[in-house]
Formats: structure tokens, sequence, C-alpha cells
């Protein structure tokens, strides 16, 4: 069974420079209130010009980036990672100058890389975390003395400064790693229910198209009226000898053609539930998998265990795809057949999807109804090289559909050989079609 692809590798959302500029901003900030502090609330002895200087170039850097862009601009990959690559060395050399890593500020060289981790592609976030460590073994050795008070400098043991090291290069990993890792999911989950609802929006159009149509067969349904009802005086009123009859009986038959062509429009409305509204649940499977039978696989439906009447199930655009999609799947991946079966109680209805194929990958069964999740390989020349390839929505958004519909579904393999399993489970009030309640209301 395919794991159908859908969509291509996820793009990363550009930053927008004015977060970046804001963020500068912050940096700033605090980082003049921490040296004025320190040189003048607590009196302690720092190379006070080159700490403003570093400050300066910073604030300078913003207003040259606001007066030379504009703040609503979705910088580039490479853009953003420079930027961020520089607040990582100004705060490097700014640590540098007031005790390195014996500064309790020297955690902030995480900053630069969280930043990255969220919104950059993985390449750069490695790149930043590699500059970030360098930074920080650098500082670990050389760096001026940590302001103190006079007459009683400080200084940290080698093997507690190590210790920073070690917390802080830990901390850098961390954060690359499990922060990008969130990040990247959160994206995947964002574009795949944007494309479900790409999804749900084209069926609702179809629907719109429905009502449009049952809407233009009344508005023509007057004027075509009249002109019937003039070419019938027309026959009365002309001989058979007269020339113009035979145009005027064309006249009407064409007339009651257009007549029965928009009775069939009017059909169609979508609220017209006795023709529409319901379905048999094997006349809905039938009808799903219609298109899929002149595929070279043998398509079944049986009955398995069943009570009762067998249900009607109401239309719905969102279960027919979620449940066409998981029977194309079958049908790629099966070998010669796809066997559904169909069961229902007085209390659920289940639909068991079976093929012949070699079944769900053991590692990915866990897995399946998560966004971008796919067996086949990514045929895209301009993808990423450093991605996976091959991410697709085709069980994610069937997944999706179905459980809005009520369902619960399980994916398995039947045999330790493959055959891959599909199993559709919903409470039968979720689904089932009551004539009752579409009687109460007098417009139908």
């Amino acid at each position: 069974m395919a794991l159908q692809p859908a969509l291509p590798t996820v793009a990363h959302h550009r930053l927008r420079l004015e977060t970046l500029i804001r963020l500068r901003w912050l940096a700033v900030v605090g980082q003049t209130a921490g040296v004025v502090f320190v040189a003048f609330g607590l009196g302690f002895d720092l190379p006070l010009t080159p700490c403003l200087a570093l400050i300066a170039l910073s604030a300078g850097l913003n207003l040259v980036l606001l007066l030379r862009f504009p703040a609503t601009l979705r910088l580039r990959s490479h853009f953003a990672a420079v930027l961020l690559a520089y607040d990582s060395a100004q705060l490097a050399a700014l640590l540098y100058l007031t005790g390195g890593l014996q500064n309790p500020f020297s955690i902030l060289l995480l900053a630069p890389v969280s930043v990255s981790a969220t919104t950059l592609p993985q390449r750069w976030t490695t790149t930043l975390a590699i500059l970030a460590v360098g930074l920080a073994t650098i500082l670990t050795v050389f760096h001026m003395p940590l302001p103190w008070f006079a007459g009683q400098p400080i200084q940290l043991e080698p093997l507690y400064v190590g210790g920073i090291w070690v917390g802080i290069v830990s901390g850098i990993l961390f954060t690359a790693v499990y922060t990008n890792r969130v990040a990247h999911e959160a994206r995947q989950l964002a574009d795949a229910l944007t494309a479900t609802e790409l999804v749900l929006a084209r069926e609702q159009h179809l629907s719109v198209l429905d009502g449009l149509a049952a809407a233009a067969a009344h508005e023509l349904g007057t004027p075509l009226a009249t002109i019937a009802l003039a070419a019938r005086e027309m026959q009365t009123d002309l001989s058979d000898t007269e020339a113009l009859k035979e145009d005027v009986d064309l006249i009407a038959e064409q007339a009651a053609r257009c007549r029965a062509i928009l009775t069939k429009l009017r059909s169609l409305d979508a609220h017209d539930e006795t023709m529409f509204g319901s379905i048999s649940l094997t006349d809905l499977v039938a009808e799903v998998i219609e298109p899929h039978r002149d595929f070279g696989v043998v398509i079944s439906i049986e009955k398995g265990r069943t009570s009762g009447e067998e249900p009607r199930i109401r239309r719905n655009a969102g279960l027919l795809y979620g449940l066409g999609n998981l029977i194309e799947n079958a049908i790629d991946y099966a070998k010669t057949a796809t066997d559904i079966t169909l069961e229902w109680t007085a209390e659920t209805v289940r639909i068991v999807i079976t093929d012949d194929g070699p079944g769900f990958p053991p590692d990915l069964v866990t897995k399946l109804g998560e966004p971008y999740l796919t067996t086949r390989p990514s045929d895209r020349s301009d993808s990423d090289p450093t991605e996976p390839g091959g991410l697709g929505l085709g069980i994610f958004i069937a997944k999706t559909l179905l459980e809005r519909s009520g369902a619960t579904l399980s994916f398995g393999n039947k045999s330790l050989d493959g055959r891959a399993q599909v199993v559709i489970r919903w409470p039968r009030p979720a689904v089932e079609y009551k004539e009752v309640a579409q009687q109460s209301d007098p417009a139908l």
C-alpha cells in the first residue's frame, strides 16, 4: 500500500528583517544597561569605551538595515544566517572584554542558534552552532579579566570554567537539534493542514456549482416557458402549407429539450436529499472504487460480520475523498487484488481495506497518519539535496478527513509477509443517514 506523495519538501518560512532588528535592539538595550550598571552602579573596572563601541556597532547596523531595506522584507536563508553570525561574533567580542566564559551572560551565546533553529534550514543552524561552539572554546582560554572589586581580582578554577564550557556547548547542541526538530514538525503540520483545507475547499466549490446550476435552471425556466408557449400559439395559427411551420416546430422541440435539461440541473441541488443525500454502504464503496477498476487489479467487495439492516451513509465530500484515497493507495501497491470488507452492527460500521502487496514497512506503521511520510522517492529536481526526499500527504489527508466524519483508523499488516490492511471504524450514528430528521423539514 502506497503512501501517496502530495506536496514537495516543506519550505522554511523566511524570517522577517523586522524580527531580527527588534531582537538586536533588545540586545543593544540590555547590553548597554548591563555595562553601565557594572561600571557605574557596582563601580567595577572594565574597558567601558570598547564595550560601548561594540554596542554602538550593533545599533549602527540596525540603522543601516532600516534605511537600506523595508522592515517587512523576508530574508533569504543565507542573509539571515550572516546577520545571526554577526550577533554571535559581537556578543563573543563583548564577552572577551568582560571575562569570557566566566561572565554569567555567556549563556546568551545560545540565542542566535535558537533563532536559527526555529526559522532557518538545518545546514545554516549547524553552521551557526559550530561557530558558537568555536567562539565559546576561544573564550575559555583568551579573555580579559572578569570585572570585580578593586584589589580583589577573581580567578575561577580552570575545571569550573571547563564545566561552564561543557554546559554552553551542550545547550547549543540541544537547542540546535531539539528546537529545529520541533519547529520543522510544526511547519509540516501547518502546511499539511493547509493542503487539507485546499482539498476541502475544492470539494466545497463543486457543491456550490450544484447550487448555482439549480439557481440557473430556476431563473431560465420562466423565459423558456414563455418561448414554448409562444411557439405553441404559432403552431396553432400557422397552416400545414406555410413554410414557417417547420421552423416553429423546431423551436418548440428545442424549447422542450431545454426544459428537460433544466429539470436535470435542478436535481443536482445539494439539498435534494432524496436522490443524493444518502447511499447504502455497499453502493458508496462501489462508487468510490469505480474509477480504479481499469488498473489491472481485481477489486472485490465482501460483507463480513453484519447485524441488522445495511446502513445508509450520509454523503460527505471529505468521507468520499478520504476513503477513495486509501483505496487508491491499496490499488497502487497491490500485486493482483485488493479486498474491501464491509461490516456493521447496531452500534458500529467498519470498512477493512486489504491488498496483497508488500505491506507497510514495520518502522513506519506506528507513524502512519503523520504529514510528509512516504516510501516513494521524490522526483523533484529542485528540492534541497540536504533534505529527505519523497515527502507525502496522502495518508495524512485521508486520515484527517475520515476522522472529521467520526472515524477511527488503524494501520497494520495482515501477515508477516505483507498484505497491508487499513481498518476504518465509525460509530453508526455518526455516518448513518436519518430520513426522519430530513422529513421534519418542510422545505425538503
